[in-house]
């Protein structure tokens, strides 16, 4: 796996899967950091010998990313969805946002506690993560990153409540743009009546931040399309032999790209996985939930947000009244995934499917597998 780094030239734009129209009020937001497959597109490009409608049907290259990296060549991924500030009482979390005093994971409810016993929890459903702990003050989620590093330390059970770092969080280190557009009347110097304006925002990475993925091929320095609008970026590769490189930023990308997830194996039943990159949890057909429903016997709980909906062309079909149904043509979400940072606690060793995606053997679950699509790290609880 060759690593590069993804430095945008300008301002960045990735729809989201809203159905988008101009008119009235018509605001078409982006998605960021974007979709695997969209940045894996964008290195493909670069390789001459795959720009060809044969060699594009081939599901031979390997990818992973795209994470964030900043100036000092510190990496940036998805914070923990299970992790929570604890704020003293009369701190604005708002305000203060550096102001907690300790990061505290969730725990599965007690069958046996004390505080919880009135209440009755469904047996066919997962158990809630909860505070197990007695709290005066404010509780909310840190910053939506974390580094590498303080991440791999998580997950072999290093951190506890009270030796994180403030620095170990930041914010989203990017900024929105806003960009108006109006569509003019033919022959006129007027702006349309109807269908005449709509707003695109999109997303300006901050100064000496860049994305860096992995990539199978080796490709030379280049200036490539990324996402929308035709906003370029550049393309250098990551030398990991070079002193360009430090020694912690060389060994955490080796961590991604392998099969652990941090420096020594983890004992044999590890039953804890953080989610890396986007997945699939498919619960029927066209039906999409947190995790996949083989899981759901072993899984004792989950810590997870709203899923990134992806767009495309799609059908749906319409009743009428004393009429025959019909399918009619629709821009709609087809497919829901779950978002990285994702956080699973599990009952026994997950032994089978260890991505969360769909079991099959249709080619777009092989792009999915190749571009590493619903990959965990796995950790101690």
């Amino acid at each position: 796996m060759f690593w590069y780094k993804i430095t945008p030239l300008d301002i960045l734009l990735f729809r989201d899967s809203k159905p988008f129209s101009p008119g009235e009020g018509s605001w078409a937001k982006g998605l960021f950091p974007p979709m695997p497959i969209t940045v894996f597109q964008a290195l493909r490009s670069c390789l001459i010998n795959h720009n060809t409608r044969e060699e594009r049907k081939k599901r031979d290259l390997d990818f992973i990313g795209a994470f964030l990296l900043d100036k000092d060549n510190t990496l940036w991924l998805p914070t923990p969805k299970d992790l929570v500030c604890l704020y003293p009482k009369g701190v604005d979390r708002k305000v203060a946002s550096d102001g907690w005093v300790e990061i505290h994971r969730l725990q599965p409810i007690s069958d046996d506690s004390e505080i919880w016993k009135h209440l009755v929890f469904s047996d066919e459903q997962i158990k809630p993560l909860v505070v197990n702990k007695k709290w005066d003050g404010t509780i909310s989620p840190p910053k939506p990153w974390i580094k590498a590093q303080a991440l791999f330390d998580y997950l072999q059970g290093k951190k506890n409540d009270k030796n994180w770092a403030k620095d170990d969080f930041i914010s989203n280190p990017w900024d929105n743009q806003v960009l108006p557009h109006t569509q003019m009347q033919l022959d006129k110097r007027q702006v349309k009546d109807s269908e005449g304006y709509f707003t695109e925002v999109a997303v300006r990475l901050r100064e000496g931040w860049s994305l860096v993925a992995g990539f199978s091929e080796d490709i030379s320095e280049n200036v490539v399309r990324l996402g929308g609008e035709g906003h370029r970026a550049l393309i250098t590769k990551l030398d990991v032999s070079l002193n360009e490189v430090n020694t912690a930023l060389k060994q955490q990308l080796k961590h991604l790209s392998s099969n652990h997830s941090t420096e020594n194996e983890l004992p044999d039943k590890s039953k804890y996985a953080y989610l890396l990159t986007p997945g699939l949890a498919l619960v029927e057909e066209s039906k999409y939930g947190c995790y996949p429903q083989g899981w759901k016997q072993n899984l004792q709980a989950c810590a997870t947000d709203k899923a990134l909906l992806w767009g495309g062309v799609s059908t749906f079909r319409k009743d009428y009244e004393n009429k025959p149904s019909k399918e009619e043509f629709a821009f709609l979400p087809q497919r829901a995934f779950v978002p990285p940072g994702t956080m699973y606690l599990f009952n026994d060793e997950l032994t089978t499917n260890q991505q969360v995606l769909p079991n099959g053997d249709s080619n777009w679950l092989e792009t999915f597998r190749k571009l590493n699509y619903g990959k965990l790290l796995w950790g101690k609880f």
